[in-house]
């Protein structure tokens, strides 16, 4: 293993951790909740997760270039790149619902290495580093083996993404071919989906900073994670992740 890789692997999961259970001091307290123009909420929590991994980062690998949610880019010269979500799901944060998570993403050279999405109000850890497999705290985790809709558990963020990206008759269609379908939104569904609990995680509005630790977790899961164009990327905003059986004709079906 690229002992590279390693150092800043671990280091990204201790990260996750500082900074998910700083945010977690917040978490059903008292807060002032400030809304962005795209009227997406943020909290001193977001501020102060993120402040804490860019202190992290700057202080172990000055060079690497870094990437957040709160405070932007900043350009590296090392070929790493840190992608970080400080509460991905702060709606639900807010809110009083514990599934949100602090999300640690690590690039080189452009490419998906790593990604950590740490829970603090359910006390688990998903990791992935590639070429070494994904974990749920200590346990490998890996997709499902069901081959057929008729059999997968369906995730999505929101019923609303599909009406704004016109394929509402699609998320019917897919409603009707599948088992069941729970709005596990955000970080979440991707990880059920990379441990075996769900097979299809839909999602739309999507930056980089949601998508680069969940790509990375699935693909080392066994799965798939592309946009609606069936393109393997974390720059689109609508996405697809599924355990690889059925990405084909979930594709399809979205598409159709």
């Amino acid at each position: 293993m690229n002992a590279d890789w390693r150092a800043r692997f671990n280091l990204a999961a201790d990260a996750a951790r500082q900074a998910g259970d700083l945010a977690h001091t917040y978490f059903d307290g008292s807060f002032e909740v400030e809304w962005k123009t795209d009227q997406s909420p943020v909290t001193v929590a977001d501020r102060r997760a993120e402040e804490l991994i860019r202190a992290l980062v700057a202080k172990h690998f000055p060079a690497d270039g870094f990437l957040g949610e709160e405070f932007g880019d900043q350009p590296g010269e090392s070929g790493y790149r840190w992608v970080v979500d400080p509460v991905d799901g702060t709606k639900s944060f807010v809110r009083g619902i514990p599934l949100w998570g602090t999300l640690v993403g690590l690039e080189y050279h452009g490419e998906p290495i790593a990604g950590v999405c740490y829970a603090p109000g359910l006390g688990q850890l998903w990791r992935a580093l590639r070429g070494d497999g994904a974990y749920r705290n200590d346990r490998r985790i890996r997709v499902s083996d069901v081959a057929e809709l008729s059999g997968s558990l369906l995730c999505y963020s929101s019923v609303n993404w599909f009406r704004v990206g016109g394929r509402e008759t699609a998320y019917l269609e897919l409603a009707a071919r599948t088992d069941r379908q729970r709005g596990y939104g955000d970080w979440y569904g991707f990880a059920l989906v990379a441990q075996g609990s769900a097979e299809v995680m839909i999602d739309a509005g999507l930056q980089r900073w949601d998508a680069a630790a969940p790509m990375a977790l699935v693909v080392e899961a066994g799965g798939q994670f592309t946009d609606w164009k069936g393109r393997p990327t974390v720059d689109a905003p609508d996405v697809l992740a599924s355990n690889g059986k059925v990405h084909a004709e979930t594709l399809q079906i979205l598409n159709g």
